[in-house]
């Protein structure tokens, strides 16, 4: 059992998720405390916690944050965080995590769930069947195949429908003005620049916005009225993004031939005039009701907290670019290397940063790179700031240093490489540069530093040397780390021309001592050595 952090569970989640939690932390449940009676003993007691779990009762407020001395994570159960103050949680370098990913399978399943129920009438065919009757051609439905779906918003779920919709051979437009057009490349869905143009073109419509007082009825009447004859509607998204008079009133002039509808617009709706057309399906809010996603909750949460409590990416920190499943098995292999790469310049040099210059290149600008360009900033800001630095506030600490931050994408291949980053780092004297990319075994590695080409995976403990390129001097160097019992794991040199400066670097197997590297200073040609940390 750990017992490295402590961390306090306020609202139930999955039994799975705790047992979790015991294996890393020291557990304390305690669902009283989510009361406003017991409010007073929840402040009082937070500042022993590092991490707080919760659902969507407990206050997660400025009280809080000031009563607490080591909080560092707060969890939320869930995908709402209206109870989460979180900017002053992002103020004071907090990681707040939900769970959207948890129940997004299980949201967009049901989805296409009622896009297929309506094409094939097999709500409608289920009832007539029960009450004793039997008639095929009063249920002819319509195929998927060759339809366009029509997607408002290109998020979690919207792009899983997108994916799955389009195995069934549908074509899949989509509508998302806060969505890059890279997401939209991705995930072959043909990106519409207004609503009114994805409407028009659609046979199929599913909405997967947020509720927002932007989304809140942005489909209505007149929006209904410029679509497609027979169109079939999907909302499973919230209710009232979709206007339900306007449905109606679709559904009545025979403009809509069907629709699904899983949220309502007041919630629990015991009584709504849809629900006596028949040829519209409703369930009751059940998107995220499956035994897969509240152990998703569970276990999720627990994964997310105790990946901030190490200092790991968090997925789904909600102060931080999100990223999901698919999208972190490609990419954190880049945040893992970018992480690296910013720990070496204060290693090596003491000039102030002024500007960080990051160009993607090739294949890696396809991908979300926001978390790629805040590791690089926090491996920056982590040997002068130390652990006072995370993936939340890196950004904001890089600003409050003067650090100027500019980001290129390039679709291009760069210097013959199908995946590169580069980095200048900026300073008030001079200017440093370094480039990564993946190797065949998709780790990180370092292909060019101050200008030398070399071929190198950077290790936890590193030896920089800048020497001058002549006979003996890398025996020179091999023997000294000998005599100073330093063993060796890999050694490469770059240099531009014989002769001239050249620049080593050393994986070795353990910290280097200061003794070590003034050593390695008094061997002939050696300029300067300094160990680097990572």
């Amino acid at each position: 059992m750990g017992n490295q952090w402590k961390i306090l569970v306020t609202e139930r989640i999955a039994e799975e998720g705790i047992e979790m939690l015991k294996q890393e932390a020291d557990v304390h449940v305690d669902f009283e405390l989510s009361s406003d009676e017991k409010r007073p003993e929840l402040l009082k007691e937070i500042k022993n916690y590092d991490a707080i779990i919760v659902r969507s009762k407990t206050k997660i407020d400025r009280e809080l944050f000031d009563a607490s001395e080591n909080l560092k994570v707060v969890g939320r159960a869930g995908n709402g965080i209206d109870n989460i103050e979180v900017k002053e949680a992002t103020k004071r370098g907090v990681v707040v995590a939900n769970t959207p990913d948890s129940n997004t399978i299980s949201a967009a399943e049901l989805a296409i769930g009622l896009l297929i129920a309506q094409s094939r009438n097999i709500s409608q065919a289920n009832t007539y069947i029960k009450s004793g009757k039997w008639e095929r051609n009063k249920f002819k439905g319509s195929e998927l195949y060759g339809k366009v779906l029509g997607i408002v918003g290109l998020g979690r779920i919207g792009s899983l429908v997108a994916t799955r919709m389009q195995s069934f051979g549908m074509k899949v437009i989509g509508y998302d003005p806060y969505i890059q057009d890279e997401r939209f490349k991705r995930f072959n869905v043909e990106k519409k620049d207004a609503l009114d143009k994805l409407i028009k073109e659609s046979d199929f419509i599913s909405v997967h916005t947020p509720r927002t007082e932007e989304t809140m009825g942005m489909i209505g009447e007149d929006e209904i009225e410029i679509m497609k004859e027979g169109v079939r509607l999907v909302n499973a998204a919230r209710g009232g993004i979709i206007s339900e008079q306007a449905i109606l009133k679709g559904i009545k002039n025979g403009k809509i031939a069907s629709a699904g509808i899983d949220v309502h617009e007041v919630e629990p709706c015991y009584d709504n005039p849809l629900y006596e057309y028949d040829n519209v399906i409703v369930t009751p809010h059940i998107g995220a009701s499956t035994l897969e996603a509240q152990q998703n909750v569970g276990v999720t949460i627990a994964n997310q907290v105790i990946s901030a409590l190490k200092g790991e990416v968090v997925t789904n920190a909600v102060n931080l670019p999100t990223l999901n499943r698919d999208e972190l098995i490609t990419t954190k292999p880049y945040i893992d290397l970018m992480d690296k790469l910013g720990g070496i310049y204060y290693q090596l040099y003491n000039d102030p940063v002024e500007k960080v210059e990051i160009s993607y290149y090739g294949n890696v600008a396809r991908q979300e790179t926001d978390m790629a360009t805040i590791a690089f900033l926090k491996g920056l800001l982590s040997p002068v700031v130390g652990e006072h630095v995370n993936y939340v506030n890196a950004k904001m600490l890089a600003e409050q240093r003067g650090i100027a931050l500019k980001e290129n994408k390039k679709m291009d291949v760069f210097n013959g490489y199908t995946q590169l980053i580069t980095v200048k780092v900026r300073g008030k004297n001079k200017t440093f540069t370094i480039s990564g990319n993946l190797s065949s075994k998709n780790e990180g590695k370092i292909v060019e530093i101050e200008g030398y080409e070399v071929d190198v995976e950077p290790s936890e403990f590193m030896i920089f040397v800048q020497n001058i390129d002549v006979p003996g001097v890398i025996g020179k160097i091999g023997t000294t780390l000998a005599i100073e019992n330093v063993n060796i794991a890999k050694m490469q040199v770059g240099r531009n021309k014989p002769g001239e400066r050249a620049l080593m670097l050393l994986n070795v197997d353990d910290i280097v001592s200061k003794d070590t590297l003034d050593a390695l200073t008094k061997v002939e040609n050696v300029i300067w050595a300094k160990a680097v940390r990572l």
